[in-house]
């Protein structure tokens, strides 16, 4: 089954399952062993080379709701991210990163890398004349986020995809916040997708994983990576995301229909200064997104008035929500990224980029959309 011919929903469900069921069982087993009998051709499956049935099989369908020739799961986001970059980037090499990043790869591409030898040119996501001014001849690489982490701005993804072709970089993206159900970057010739699993791919909040996709080639060296490393997934892991994987397509569904409710609802409120979500026509990207997405994602952020007090108040005030940092689950999680996801980032940089002290952001779950607003108007008259 290829997503040549049917719907995301039904890959979601039916991509990489064996036919006949394995022992009948239409649920695929936890293979939990690490070591295996050498093959008769001499190969080895071993769990840290990411090779056992419960890995390959949960590489199968990650590859097939990415659009992807391969996939390889890590043990989390950040190894994700991390491995697919050495898998790329050597000592002295550049990388160009177009507009604002989750605080963990920033500090990772301005901490660990003046360790390990990489350059590091931060550029706007919107101007093309910028990404060609850092180009260098050691320049091998160009990273993007689909819907930046906290503003939910989206870049201009497909000029970035065309000018790494153009310039033999290597295009590498994160789709954490969108997931393949609302945006499948190969499609727009991004060479390696980067998920962390732990937010909207698992949708759960019970487990931590990361996931790169590319051609089987790419994938062969961001597995070698992961190899030396040690960052490979177990597959008990490894079993519960396959697991949450099946319902991906219907959750991200109803998160979205309930988060537009809510920008929306926003948007109109008195209490309300700023909304940021790209569903909203006021949005800077709202014609890009609806170009390239199939949706609009369960993330939105909002400032409200008064500034950081009466944003504390607001916390303290909603009863549905967790007050927690992650996000993609079924339960609605918010937080002020200044103290959570943001926090490692000089308070200079985040005033740079927009973070503000009192900006909150909303992760929506699939509550029943009235909830959430009646919720809402309680604490906002606070």
């Amino acid at each position: 089954m290829t997503a040549k011919n049917v719907s995301i929903e039904t890959l979601a469900v039916h991509a990489a399952e064996p036919r006949p069921a394995r022992d009948r069982s239409v649920v695929f087993p936890i293979y939990q062993g690490t070591v295996y009998e050498i093959a008769p051709d001499g190969g080895v499956d071993y769990l840290r080379y990411s090779n056992t049935p419960t890995q390959t099989y949960l590489h199968d369908k990650l590859a097939a709701l990415e659009g992807a020739e391969a996939a390889v799961a890590t043990a989390s986001g950040m190894a994700a991210i991390s491995t697919a970059l050495n898998s790329v980037l050597a000592s002295g090499d550049r990388i160009v990163v177009a507009g604002n990043i989750y605080g963990g790869t920033h500090a990772l591409l301005t901490e660990e890398s003046r360790r390990i030898g990489w350059g590091v040119d931060f550029t706007d996501a919107y101007d093309p004349a910028a990404w060609a001014a850092a180009l260098t001849p050691r320049t091998k690489a160009i990273y993007v986020e689909s819907i930046t982490n906290p503003l939910i701005r989206v870049g201009d993804l497909a000029g970035i995809a065309a000018f790494a072709r153009e310039h033999g970089l290597t295009s590498i993206i994160d789709n954490t916040f969108p997931t393949p159900v609302l945006f499948r970057p190969h499609e727009l010739g991004y060479d390696l997708v980067c998920h962390s699993a732990t937010k909207g791919l698992n949708g759960h909040s019970d487990l931590t994983a990361g996931v790169v996709t590319g051609t089987a080639e790419r994938i062969e060296r961001v597995r070698h990576y992961l190899t030396l490393y040690g960052g490979s997934l177990d597959p008990h892991t490894a079993f519960l995301l396959a697991r949450g994987l099946k319902t991906l397509a219907i959750r991200v569904r109803a998160q979205g229909e309930n988060a537009l409710a809510l920008a929306r609802f926003l948007e109109g409120h008195d209490a309300i200064a700023e909304v940021h979500y790209p569903g909203l026509e006021a949005h800077p990207d709202h014609a890009r997104a609806v170009e390239l997405f199939n949706g609009f994602g369960s993330m939105l952020a909002f400032r409200p008035v008064g500034g950081l007090d009466a944003a504390e108040r607001l916390l303290k005030s909603l009863e549905i929500p967790y007050a927690a940092a992650s996000l993609g689950g079924v339960e609605s999680l918010v937080t002020r990224p200044a103290i959570s996801s943001h926090a490692k980032i000089s308070a200079e940089e985040r005033a740079a980029a927009g973070i503000t002290d009192d900006l909150i952001r909303f992760s929506t779950g699939i509550e029943a959309a009235d909830d959430l607003l009646v919720d809402f108007e309680q604490a906002l008259s606070d």
